[in-house]
């Protein structure tokens, strides 16, 4: 079994083509755990799997978390799956991904660096709160796509030198908070400066920071731009694995187009040999 592992801003995958490798869609969670488990096997954020189209796309692109759930899409996964396709000659450089959130279409910029039009905003809500342990925190909540993508958007002061653990218990508790039905990926951020922030994410399906998160960075741009806090066009986000670009097209009240550039790595292309893997 062929796989490439790659990273967009230090979100991490694995990469399977199952034109090729023809795996039962039911086998695909268990693979998932195994390959992404960074101490046994390949580690990743999350494992990506190229299969045929059934909406008109080049490929469709189905997303698993390293904890084998599913995921509704991932941006910078999509930035990278969109190299993938592009490489691989699965598409041009245009093309179009189908995701269980709905189309993803994406652009090669250059070598290394793609721009995708992430899923639209479907809920948004502003201005909002939670509670943890007695301690009110301001919050938006955002989903991107249908079914929607839950990112919670909360502000902390002086996030570059929070305590990671403490950080960590709070993305814990606003990640299972119960007003998030689905739960919800905890985008913490800080304005930096004028169309510039700096952001964490602990992930669902991860249950940890990641280095990168994308359609959590499209989010809080989303939630910034309909505050008036950033122009919406060209905003920076800098973030552990590195740097994000987000364009939000205001509409009035909406956001209807949301764009997310940024650069790509191909880590290493080869043979899963994991004798752990029972198929």
């Amino acid at each position: 079994m062929r796989f490439w592992k790659m990273n967009g801003a230090g979100n991490d995958f694995v990469i399977l083509n199952n034109l090729e490798e023809h795996l039962p869609p039911d086998c695909l969670p268990q693979v998932a755990r195994t390959l992404c488990h960074r101490q046994l096997s390949i580690g990743a954020d999350g494992l990506m799997v190229v299969d045929a189209p059934t909406e008109g796309g080049d490929y469709k692109m189905r997303f698993f978390n390293s904890d084998g759930s599913v995921g509704e899409m991932c941006g910078n996964g999509a930035r990278c799956i969109c190299r993938y396709g592009y490489e691989t000659g699965l598409a041009g450089e245009r093309q179009t991904v189908e995701t269980t959130a709905g189309i993803v279409t994406g652009q090669r910029i250059d070598q290394r660096r793609y721009r995708i039009r992430l899923n639209d905003p479907t809920t948004v809500r502003l201005d909002e709160w939670v509670e943890v342990d007695g301690v009110r925190y301001p919050c938006s909540y955002v989903e991107l796509g249908d079914p929607g993508i839950p990112h919670a958007v909360v502000p902390y002061h002086d996030l570059r030198h929070a305590d990671e653990q403490e950080l960590r218990e709070l993305g814990r508790a606003i990640r299972w908070y119960p007003g998030f039905p689905k739960g919800a990926n905890v985008n913490f951020y800080e304005l930096t400066g004028e169309d510039q922030l700096f952001e964490r994410t602990f992930e669902r399906g991860v249950e940890d920071f990641t280095y990168a998160c994308g359609t959590g960075t499209g989010s809080v741009v989303t939630v910034l731009t309909l505050q008036g806090k950033v122009t919406g066009q060209g905003v920076r986000a800098s973030m552990t694995g590195g740097e994000l670009v987000v364009d939000a097209h205001r509409v009035h009240s909406r956001i209807e187009r949301l764009y997310l550039t940024g650069p790509t790595n191909i880590v290493c292309k080869g043979e899963v040999t994991d004798e752990e893997l029972r198929l």
